[in-house]
């Protein structure tokens, strides 16, 4: 029964009792039947009081169970092991999306790197040789500024054993492809299998991200290097990766991975060891040596910039018709706490020209690098490349905080550069470069890069000394 029930209950009595009251009282009982309805009123609005409370008592009593439950539940679902194909979602130095069971893995990064750079070029500069068209003309070096690069990537693997990446660059203007392959890792014998567009084995220098080189551009040896083509390779690792191994049979092509020319193939090889290896890398020796043979049936063209990507090219073989040249790479570094250095030989030659006969161009540079900070190059034993540096405290500047500058690094490197054969005129020119540079790292994914370089150009045409001051402002994940 609930309460509205009883209430009418109650005055259905109260008015029974009354009426019956009034009809068997006289006059003088009326003030008695008054009392004895408001006695009544009085215990009805007590027995109202008393049902609410036992009825607020059972709605409290039947919430508290199904709170304790969803609680209960709550924390079986937090603590229960999460399914195997669940992705974790986290940052490390980049986004990275991992499955419970490890099976499948990607990574989502990019870089971009805004150059800024002045020059003080002579008079006697102006005046460029173009052996294409086999004429001069006059260019004004002109102080400027570009995005050398800014660039996105995913990599990643899936069930174990096949890893990926596809990089595009969006520096230029246009969506440049820079690497889209595929790998078999942990093939029987042979290691892993990479099928696809990426950088051929050749040059640590080459090799090495551009996230990663002491110096804004690359050394002027690297005019040689084949950088990326398409192509299958196989490279491993051995005792322990205190060696590296890689072979491959690659295709020329061009910057979206396409290539349909008859021959235009390479077979490229490159081997390092580490002799000497100790505290995680912190103290190091390495050798390597690389060759390729080159099939181009077609014409070879070697040029090269005084380091700087807004300068034009001083020296420049122009086309030279062949049929095949082989390279051959020399290579040597060595770490030693904060201290490294670092040096390439790199040789093109029995160039067999079909009008002047056999050629060779050579180059090579050497680099030094000290950590006023204390940290050291990071060095990576799987590849045979330099990585990425991490400072011992990250830049700090905050009110509140302890102050801290990050990672400083000052370097200096020689480079020279031989295009001139002696077998036809003008030559090529031969470049030699003085560069001095500072790195600020202010932490693993930001990094500030000064620059100064000073040119000696030695052409058959012309002749004289460019100094260039160049600085870059770096974020890569």
């Amino acid at each position: 029964m609930n309460i509205k029930c009883l209430r009418f209950a109650i005055a259905a009595v109260i008015a029974a009792s009354g009426l019956s009251s009034l009809s068997a009282a006289d006059g003088s009982d009326t003030e008695e039947v008054k009392v004895l309805i408001e006695a009544l009123q009085d215990r009805i609005s007590a027995l109202e009081e008393e049902l609410n409370r036992i009825k607020g008592a059972g709605v409290v009593a039947e919430r508290a169970p199904r709170d304790q439950v969803e609680k209960a539940d709550a924390q079986i679902a937090e603590n229960s092991p999460p399914e195997p194909n669940d992705f974790r979602v986290y940052w490390k130095e980049g986004l990275r999306f991992d499955t419970q069971d490890g099976r499948f893995k990607l990574k989502i990064g990019g870089r971009i790197q805004n150059d800024w750079v002045w020059y003080d070029q002579p008079k006697v500069l102006e005046y460029i040789w173009d052996p294409i068209a086999q004429a001069g003309a006059f260019v004004d070096t002109e102080d400027g500024t570009e995005f050398r690069r800014a660039r996105l990537f995913i990599s990643g693997t899936i069930y174990d054993d096949i890893s990926f990446k596809m990089q595009y660059d969006f520096a230029g203007g246009d969506a440049e492809l820079k690497d889209a392959f595929v790998q078999l890792e942990n093939v029987p014998y042979v290691g892993n299998v990479r099928v696809g567009r990426f950088k051929e084995p050749f040059s640590m220098e080459e090799l090495t991200s551009s996230k990663y080189t002491t110096f804004m551009e690359r050394a002027l040896p690297n005019a040689f290097a084949p950088g990326r083509n398409s192509g299958i390779m196989l490279h491993d690792t051995l005792f322990k990766e205190r060696m590296t191994w890689a072979v491959g049979i690659f295709k020329n092509v061009d910057d979206f991975g396409t290539g349909t020319d008859d021959g235009q193939s390479s077979l490229t090889a490159r081997v390092t060891g580490l002799p000497y290896y100790v505290d995680e890398g912190r103290k190091l020796i390495h050798l390597g040596a690389a060759y390729s043979v080159r099939n181009i049936d077609d014409t070879i063209r070697f040029r090269a910039r005084p380091e700087a990507h807004l300068a034009p090219r001083f020296i420049d073989t122009g086309n030279v018709l062949t049929g095949t040249y082989n390279l051959l790479g020399l290579e040597a570094a060595a770490v030693w706490g904060p201290f490294s250095i670092q040096g390439e030989y790199i040789r093109a030659d029995d160039i067999e020209s079909v009008l002047s006969g056999s050629r060779k161009y050579d180059g090579y540079y050497m680099e030094a690098s000290y950590f006023l900070t204390g940290e050291n190059r990071s060095y990576d034993t799987g590849t045979g490349e330099w990585g990425k540096i991490k400072p011992r405290r990250n830049f700090v500047f905050r009110k509140g905080e302890k102050r801290s500058w990050g990672a400083w690094q000052l370097a200096v490197r020689y480079s020279d550069i031989d295009l001139d054969s002696g077998y036809s005129f003008p030559g090529g020119g031969t470049e030699d470069n003085r560069s001095i540079g500072l790195n600020w790292y202010l932490n693993p994914n930001t990094k500030l890069m000064f620059n100064y370089i000073n040119t000696d150009i030695d052409h058959p045409l012309y002749s004289g000394d460019l100094d260039i001051f160049q600085t870059r402002f770096q974020l890569a994940f």
